[in-house]
């Protein structure tokens, strides 16, 4: 099989440098034109999450050093990169994308949230007609796969989004949540599945700003909370007990700056930071803060491969089936492979 993915990843890679590879939604496009120009590939791919930026390319560029492909696609690497960076070839490729779709390769194990990232990524690639017969049969058969593991097999229960985890350790820092003020910004699907969490865990103080004020206001009466102006969150801070941030901003909103004036009148109250933005969201210095404690994605991946350790029966189940399907789809290849030389032989020009 002649297709490869490779790229990097939370198992591979901290969120400081995912930061840098990342290719955002608005310019997925324009990433696709240029992989679509790259010598020797025939049908490609991107998936760029917060927690992942891969490839999938069909053809001799399949072949290439991973090395040598993002150092001309990106323009260059930093000395200390390539160690971050993974190369699967055909069938550790296809076993591969059918984890990743199914959950297992995600920081938190069995999360939903990847299926629809990783098929947004595939349909923006058919836009572009960058994909091809090999990669559209691979990815319509991991979104079967996906709906396979996660009905046969119990990987998706219990708490595992990146938001449950996020509440779970608010919870493991304050106990009791009823008496906090807990502040989100940014009001997209990350940060509406906080604010139910938070209420359902007994918040009863919930704060939403957001650049739009009216998104802000709709998930703040769906709470029971109340919306703020997005230029006036910091007002907030001076008796905040959490604030939990997931904007889609390209840069630090929450600076040194701006919130060490506002620290020195909360006296020896703590503040804790939840950053679940990519890129982040709060400015690494920021921890160094005194009386603030910053738990960005990485942090969060540590809380989550503890509660891995309950679902490796289930993860065990997971690749069992994933296997059969890589060995289907590994026949579908050969035999495609062997039906094209048939029909290349069939139409030789006699001797």
């Amino acid at each position: 099989m002649n297709i490869s993915c490779f790229g990097l990843s939370h198992q591979t890679a901290g969120v400081e440098i995912r930061e840098r590879f990342a290719i955002p939604d608005s310019g997925l496009p324009e990433a696709l034109l240029r992989l679509k120009a790259v010598q020797g590939l025939e049908e490609g791919l991107i998936v760029s999450t917060c927690n992942r930026t891969e490839f999938y390319v069909a053809g001799a560029v399949a072949q290439l050093p991973v090395p040598q492909f993002f150092h001309e696609f990106y323009r260059g690497l930093k000395s200390g990169d390539e160690p971050h960076l993974f190369q699967l070839p055909a069938a550790g490729c296809v076993r591969h994308l059918f984890r990743v779709v199914s959950g297992l390769e995600s920081m938190a194990v069995g999360e939903t949230e990847i299926f629809g990232q990783v098929k947004r990524a595939y349909e923006a690639a058919v836009r572009e007609q960058v994909t091809g017969r090999r990669l559209n049969k691979l990815f319509q058969r991991s979104f079967h796969v996906g709906k396979q593991v996660r009905s046969s097999t119990a990987i998706g229960r219990g708490n595992i989004s990146v938001a449950s985890v996020a509440v779970e350790l608010a919870e493991q820092i304050f106990g009791e949540l009823e008496g906090c003020k807990i502040m989100l910004l940014g009001a997209g699907d990350t940060s509406e599945k906080m604010a139910r969490s938070f209420k359902s865990r007994g918040a009863r103080q919930i704060f939403v700003s957001n650049r739009s004020f009216d998104r802000a206001k709709a998930l703040a009466e769906e709470t029971g909370g109340r919306a703020v102006r997005f230029d006036e969150w910091g007002r907030e801070f001076t008796d905040l007990d959490i604030l939990v941030s997931s904007t889609a901003a390209p840069h630090a909103i929450v600076t040194v700056e701006k919130i060490a004036p506002i620290l020195r009148r909360r006296g020896d109250r703590p503040l804790f930071m939840i950053d679940v933005a990519f890129p982040r969201d709060i400015e690494p210095e920021v921890h160094r803060l005194e009386g603030v404690y910053v738990y960005d994605l990485d942090a969060l991946q540590l809380m989550a491969e503890r509660s891995m350790q309950a679902r490796q029966q289930e993860a065990a189940d997971c690749d069992r089936l994933i296997a059969k399907h890589v060995a289907d789809f590994q026949a579908w290849m050969e035999k495609s492979v062997d039906s094209m030389i048939g029909h290349v032989g069939l139409n030789l020009p006699p001797r």
